[in-house]
């Protein structure tokens, strides 16, 4: 898992571990790696065997308190639902047409030259400019809130951390944490309409919440819903583009469109590792995992299990076994949302947001193709995405009008 072979091309190596290490043990980080589907699947879903509890250590100091995933019985259900209401109903038609209005300023700027690089000049900002919104922070301060937001992600993803880049994280977290002591304050005294005040006005057993819970709270949702929303948007573009006839199809019938990414999050799911630490001592494939271990899930693998899909190393929107209606729910197929009682609170989101974007860039982007002397590469092992994605496409003028 540590090696470069493997942050290279993970895929390579899922078969191999599902059939011949399905517990694959990492002594380096005293951790066990779980590929087969059935296996991560149960991780996720038996909440009481196999705990949260070391985002203790892994989240809570970067967080700067308990996040979601560290929440049981009647705090998680309640403060879930306090979340998930800033990801539905009337809040989220608000937040699509901030999406769309968003996505079209960032772009605009590219369209007349043809050419963008799809991860870096627009994903990673849209994604920010996407959670400061939901949030109701500034967007003039994204490229700041970004810079911690990455600290923070890298301590919360990274297997393996040095003293130095750990330092480096924990300060992100303080000045992140500096920087929303104030908004606490001011959305506490005059709430409006945004997730901070929700989360600000909200009450627990009668008891509001401490300004250390809704920071981590507010710190939990801008990982969430940045962390791999330019991730997908990048993948889901260079998987049509390596598939034109489903490429073709898509623009064609536009209701494909949910399809086409719920395959990307299957097949590329951006987040690749979900951990988890056993209760007890449990056995799978014939393995016992001692109590108080740390098990990593390998989403990926698990979402290229031949048990669970058809032919899974083959990109296919119209594969009969992914379910596109149920590919965002609790009923989903693919594990790229996690499963059980900690699965992604922002799936409704997710889906919103990414085909707001796509249905807006599929027309913009014609003939859209890789840059001349482009290599792919993808880098993260916990999270993983395309480094860059310059793209060519046909230009388009101010008017709307295209060139030639």
């Amino acid at each position: 898992m540590l090696s470069d072979e493997f942050a290279a091309a993970p895929e390579h190596f899922y078969a191999r571990l599902r059939e011949r290490t399905p517990v694959h043990y990492e002594p380096a980080i005293d951790s066990y790696f779980l590929s087969r589907h059935q296996d991560v699947k149960r991780v996720l879903t038996d909440h009481d065997a196999f705990t949260t509890e070391m985002f203790q250590v892994r989240a809570e100091p970067v967080m700067r308190g308990r996040v979601l995933a560290q929440m049981t019985g009647a705090e998680h259900t309640a403060k879930r639902k306090i979340v998930v209401r800033g990801f539905t109903g009337s809040a989220l038609q608000d937040q699509i047409r901030a999406i769309h209005t968003n996505a079209a300023e960032l772009m605009a700027p590219f369209l007349p030259q043809g050419r963008v690089d799809l991860v870096n000049d627009f994903g990673k900002p849209f994604a920010v400019h996407a959670a400061l919104d939901v949030l109701g922070l500034d967007r003039a301060d994204w490229q700041q809130v970004a810079g911690w937001h990455a600290g923070v992600a890298e301590f919360v993803t990274s297997l393996a951390l040095t003293p130095e880049r750990r330092r480096h994280c924990l300060d992100c977290a303080e000045r992140l944490d500096a920087y929303l002591a104030p908004v606490i304050r001011q959305r506490r005294s005059r709430p409006g309409e945004d997730l901070i005040s929700k989360l600000c006005t909200a009450e627990f057993d009668g008891v509001t919440m401490t300004d250390r819970d809704v920071t981590a709270l507010i710190i939990n949702v801008l990982i969430a819903a940045a962390e791999p929303a330019d991730k997908t948007i990048a993948l889901l573009f260079k998987h049509l583009i390596d598939h034109p006839g489903q490429m073709a199809q898509v623009r064609r019938d536009p209701d494909l469109l949910a399809a086409a990414i719920a395959e990307t999050l299957r097949f590329t799911p951006p987040v690749r590792l979900i951990p988890r630490q056993t209760q007890e001592s449990a056995v799978f494939a014939g393995t016992t995992v001692p109590a108080g271990a740390t098990v990593f899930c390998m989403i990926g693998a698990a979402n290229r299990d031949p048990d669970a899909f058809a032919d899974p190393d083959a990109f296919d929107i119209h594969r009969p076994d992914l379910g596109t209606a149920r590919s965002f729910t609790a009923a989903a197929q693919h594990l790229a949302f996690g499963a059980g009682l900690h699965q992604c609170v922002g799936a409704a989101f997710a889906r919103a947001e990414i085909e707001t974007v796509a249905a807006l860039l599929l027309p913009l982007l014609d003939e859209v193709r890789y840059s001349p002397g482009f290599r792919y590469r993808e880098t993260g092992l916990y999270t993983r995405g395309p480094v860059s994605l310059p793209l060519d496409f046909t230009p388009v003028h101010a008017s709307g009008t295209r060139r030639g």
